[in-house]
């Protein structure tokens, strides 16, 4: 948590306790990790999908911005570009 803050802070110039969140994806594209402060506490989400990847906007200047929706439906697993549902497992073994 500490770390991405780091990275937030010294990578991207930026405020991490602002209230903003920063997404940041693995490198094979299957996990994500959504840090926020919220003015009390440091919050690090993290989701990893099952099958398939996480749909990622090209990044400009090495910052991407989405819309609430698009986190949203990539947060599900839909791919934003064209939604439909993906696949959902059916037993945890």
């Amino acid at each position: 948590m500490h770390g991405l803050a780091m990275q937030v802070q010294q990578g991207l110039h930026r405020d991490p306790h602002a209230g903003d969140l920063y997404i940041f994806r693995g490198r094979r594209g299957d996990l994500v990790k959504i840090l926020w402060h919220d003015a009390l506490g440091m919050s690090l989400y993290a989701k990893r999908l099952e099958r398939g990847r996480f749909i990622w906007p090209a990044a400009v200047d090495g910052v991407v911005a989405i819309s609430a929706s698009q986190m949203a439906c990539m947060l599900e697993g839909i791919d934003w570009r064209h939604p439909q549902t993906t696949w959902r497992p059916t037993a945890a073994g």
